[in-house]
């Protein structure tokens, strides 16, 4: 987010100011963005929703040779996302077909004829819909996008600044300057609160409570004896995915709300969570499955938003030079695009002009109003 914004404010909107972009780990050993299992889909409830990850998508498939070479790829595999429901949720995947197909996205409802036609490695079983998206969505290279933007950012005058925030100098009720670790202070007029996880922390440096906090999700590479070709990104009923990488699979699940704490620097892997409900789910939806191995995983952070899940953006009522690019809570690298270019025009212009996020505000946070994203992954 923070080399999205940078990217966005040096080479579309014609900042005049000086930028600094703080990163208190340049190699992104932890971060969110390199940890991430970096997937893209239009299957939301919100249109606000859709629309972020259709720029994204429109980023980079159109834009991305554009504007960094004819040689920039970010590896798209347009796979497409299947979201599979029962008889529970078909109600709720018909009415999220309607929005996003009112939305322009190309979502296709699939009944379990269809389905088992279409993915014949897939069992059926209790399904009554399938919620498919065969363009527009799949998987790419997170980091190589990150990368891209904070690379033609410090083309264009950007200073990398290696530090970990610890404090902020304020007049009022505005930030006059960011003090560092290493006793390092900067000045500043405005601030973009892009910490990921740690967004709430910054915020709290501020005076802001805003709850947004890690938690931990866990995920599994495994390789399977059966080639399985046409796999899109599947979601199971039981909230299980699993995806192609290469010829192999990764997987995972979000735990519920009883089981995921804050993780403040825990990146141990949960591989009970692999026997207990991922390995079981996925042996039970795809038969092949059941003689699946392990080879390899790992743990990231979602930068979660315990309101509602969804994106906090823009300027904070209580500190008008503080804005938030932050909260995705798992799909903010499919929406990095937009919300660097909405961000860099709030600080140009007062306001996003792109795109209508004000359902995304900040201040909905004083105001107790949530956003009820029904496709929380």
């Amino acid at each position: 987010m923070g080399s999205a914004v940078a990217y966005f404010l040096s080479h579309d909107l014609g900042f005049k100011g000086r930028i600094a972009l703080i990163e208190r780990d340049p190699s992104f050993r932890r971060a969110s963005t390199a940890l991430s299992a970096a997937s893209i889909r239009q299957q939301f409830s919100t249109p606000q929703n859709i629309h972020l990850s259709q720029y994204g998508v429109r980023f980079i498939t159109q834009e991305l040779r554009e504007r960094f070479g004819p040689e920039a790829s970010v590896s798209f595999h347009e796979g497409g996302y299947l979201l599979l429901a029962g008889p529970d949720g078909a109600g709720i995947a018909r009415s999220n077909h309607a929005i996003q197909r009112r939305e322009g996205a190309a979502t296709q409802l699939l009944g379990p004829d269809d389905l088992a036609r279409r993915f014949p490695f897939l069992s059926v079983d209790g399904l009554a819909l399938g919620s498919f998206g065969p363009s527009g969505e799949g998987w790419f290279d997170a980091y190589g996008l990150m990368g891209l933007m904070r690379r033609a950012a410090l083309d264009r005058g950007v200073v990398a600044v290696t530090g970990e925030v610890k404090a902020f100098e304020m007049s009022g009720d505005r930030l006059t300057g960011v003090a560092l670790a290493d006793g390092r202070r900067l000045s500043c007029a405005i601030v973009v609160n892009a910490a990921g996880p740690q967004a709430g922390d910054v915020a709290a440096m501020a005076g802001l409570p805003v709850p947004v906090e890690p938690r931990k999700r866990s995920v599994f590479v495994v390789s399977c004896r059966t080639a399985i070709s046409g796999m899109p990104l599947i979601v199971d009923t039981t909230g299980v995915y699993v995806r192609p990488e290469g010829d192999r699979f990764i997987c995972g699940v979000s735990p519920d709300e009883a089981n995921d704490p804050r993780a403040d620097g825990d990146f141990e892997v949960d591989h009970a969570m692999f026997d207990d409900i991922v390995w079981p789910a996925l042996a039970a939806r795809i038969p092949a499955f059941e003689a699946l191995k392990v080879v390899g995983s790992w743990a990231g952070h979602y930068d979660y938003n315990t309101l509602d899940q969804n994106a906090l953006l823009g300027p904070h009522p209580a500190r008008p030079n503080l804005l938030f690019a932050a909260g995705f809570s798992g799909h903010g690298i499919q929406q990095a695009p937009a919300v660097g270019r909405a961000i860099a025009e709030w600080i140009v212009h007062g306001r996003s002009t792109s795109l209508d996020l004000d359902i995304f505000s900040v201040g909905r946070l004083t105001e107790g109003r949530a956003v009820r994203e029904i496709n929380v992954i």
